[in-house]
Order: structure tokens, then sequence, then C-alpha cells
């Protein structure tokens, strides 16, 4: 009896470091799990090569750039680093296309980070590059200049040209890592897949101004459709059989009433 007594202490201990050891396990197998999908969320970065040149005139809180920096995103240049793949730059004589892939996908893409307001203090010529290229016209999203054309950001001009050349995988995810980067896709979706579609920066621009064009006079016929409604219900005021103010004969009756008055 004291056998078959110890026997099922035994045996319990047994079950009991047996259940010790399973649940051991399982939080070990947890815990490689979550170092598996950290490792994962970490190893996503670009497959095209980024870059920035930072001039120091931008908010440190608000620089885009610098927060892509930090995530590990994009390499900071010097002013003395030379860059030989496409390089967006207010400097640039043609629109980033397709047809530059090639060169982005083999050499990468870099960004001018500096102020819109200071851009006269910018040593663009100090900027060793050999492929300088402009972006078509795009809305801004960033809090900074939210609405404005073509004031954009560090992560929108890199997103945009990636968009543009067809790495729009590569572009989410750099737009990801701020809360108003859904914005700047949503403001200007129609046309960034238009712009992706082109093959050269020609086809660009002549997308841009027919775009633009179609713009104004959709501005033009909003404007005629108020100063039409304005007019329509300035003839319906008239329609009273009131004369105007100034030609109001009752007013001027009253006056000369009190003019006898005195």
């Amino acid at each position: 009896m004291g056998n078959n007594k110890q026997r099922r202490f035994k045996g319990h201990r047994n079950h009991r470091s047996q259940s010790s050891r399973d649940q051991q396990f399982i939080l070990d197998d947890e815990s490689q799990s979550s170092i598996e999908v950290t490792n994962e969320g970490e190893s996503a970065v670009p497959k095209i090569q980024l870059a920035m040149w930072d001039f120091g005139q931008c908010d440190i809180k608000r620089c885009t750039g610098r927060k892509l920096s930090r995530f590990g995103l994009l390499k900071e240049l010097r002013v003395s680093n030379g860059f030989g793949g496409i390089v967006l730059s207010p400097v640039g004589k043609q629109c980033v296309s397709r047809e530059d892939y090639p060169l982005i996908k083999k050499k990468g893409l870099a960004v001018v980070d500096c102020s819109w307001a200071r851009l006269d203090d910018v040593p663009f010529v100090r900027l060793r590059c050999s492929a300088p290229r402009l972006l078509p016209w795009l809305v801004a999203a960033n809090p900074v200049n939210y609405g404005r054309p073509c004031e954009l950001s560090c992560v929108e001009a890199l997103s945009a040209a990636l968009t543009i050349c067809g790495e729009e995988e590569t572009a989410n995810l750099l737009l990801s890592k701020f809360k108003w980067g859904h914005a700047f896709m949503s403001l200007n979706r129609e046309l960034l897949k238009a712009y992706s579609e082109c093959e050269n920066s020609s086809d660009i621009i002549s997308v841009q101004n027919a775009w633009l064009s179609q713009q104004s006079q959709i501005q033009r016929t909003r404007l005629d459709a108020v100063a039409h409604e304005i007019e329509r219900q300035g003839s319906s005021d008239s329609e009273d059989d009131l004369p105007p103010i100034e030609m109001n004969m009752n007013h001027l009756n009253r006056i000369e009433s009190d003019e006898e008055s005195e």
C-alpha cells in the first residue's frame, strides 16, 4: 500500500515535471516565433538603394528624411560624397520616368533634403551627381505643406519617384512610417497612375500639362456656374418691382417732408 502511494506520488511528480517541461517548450516556441517576427520586421528594407544629402535646414522633429535614416531605410551622404544613381533635384532638366528605372535599380535613388524657402542657400553645384531629375506636378500631403503643389517632403519625393518607376511596394514601405503617409497616395493616386504608365520624361510632361489644363477648365466651369447663379439671384430680386434704394421715391418724399418741417 505504501509502495502504491509512493508510485502514485512519483508518477504525479513526473506528470508535473512533464507538464513543466511542456509548458517551457511552449514558451520557448512562442519566444522564438516572436523573435522571428521581429527579425522579419527589421529585415524589411528597400530593394532600392536610397540616399539623402541633408543640409540641416528643416525642423529635425519634422524631417522625414532623418526619420527614414533612423529606420535604416536610407543612407545620409556628405556634400563631398558623389552619387551614381538618380538624384531628385531642382536643378534637373527632365522628369524622372520609367526609362530611369534601370539606373535606379543598379545605382539607387537619392534626394536633396532642404527647405523650400531656402533653395538659394543650397550649393547644388557642389553635389556630384550625373543624373539629376525633376518630379512632375503633385500635391503635398505632409503636415507642413498639405495641399500645396510641388512642395513635397523627402519621403513624398522618394515615394513618388519610386511609384512612377514601378516600385510602388517600396514607396508604400517608406510612407508606412508616417501616420499621414497614406494621404499622399490618396491625393495623387490618379496622377501617379498616369505618370507610371509613361515611358519617358516627354510623355510625363504631356500627361501633366493635359491634366492641369483639364483641372483649369473644370475650375473655370465652376466659376462660371457661380457667376451665373449670382446673376440669376440678382435678376430674381429685381422682379419684386421695387426700385433701387437710391431711386426709392418714398425715401425722397420723406426727406422733403423733413425739410418742410424745419
